[in-house]
């Protein structure tokens, strides 16, 4: 066996960095879930990670503004930015007392999340408990995504409760307002 010359391998183009490691492992991972488990069981796992995750975020956006609580123009625009930081696209397409509707044109992801839909219920928990920690109560819907095979995501971040009954939400409630 003859050992390969150290400087003809780092001379090919080989698409491989941490990020996209991460990347891959988080597809491969949620991949396994679906398969093993199904898509719900699988959505259910990837919410435990997204529920820690936002209260990690949730937290450090507190701390930077220095606020106990952020308002519902500051959750707007800390869904925005979160996802700028990590190479999201997200956008508002409509703010109001009753919701936030984002639009999104690149996901963190990137490609590696077609065909894995449960990766969307991160962006989903994530969403969905900093708007309850902060506002009380939020109901995500996942309008569209590119998980799908959607162009664009659209997520609605409903701020009352009473909207319940829009097709596919997911609600989240502020900590210590759980029973």
């Amino acid at each position: 066996m003859t050992a390969v010359d150290k400087s003809s391998i780092d001379a090919r183009e080989v698409r491989l960095g941490r990020d996209e490691f991460l990347r891959r492992l988080l597809r491969e991972l949620a991949g396994a879930l679906q398969d093993v488990v199904g898509l719900e069981e699988a959505s259910g796992y990837i919410s435990i990670v997204g529920a820690a995750m936002a209260e990690h975020i949730n937290g450090e956006y507190r701390r930077a503004l220095s606020v106990e609580r952020l308002s519902r123009e500051q959750v707007a625009s800390v869904l925005v930015d979160l996802k700028r930081r990590i190479q999201g696209d997200f956008f508002i397409v409509e703010e109001t007392e009753d919701r936030i509707v984002l639009g999104n044109r690149a996901c963190p992801f990137g490609e590696f999340v077609l065909g894995r839909p449960s990766l969307c219920m991160m962006t989903s928990n994530v969403f969905g408990a900093i708007a309850a920690e902060n506002l009380g109560y939020a109901g995500v819907t996942l309008e569209r995504t590119m998980a799908q095979g959607h162009p664009e995501c659209r997520v609605i971040v409903h701020l009352r409760p009473d909207d319940h009954a829009a097709p596919g939400i997911r609600e989240y409630f502020r900590k210590d307002d759980a029973c």
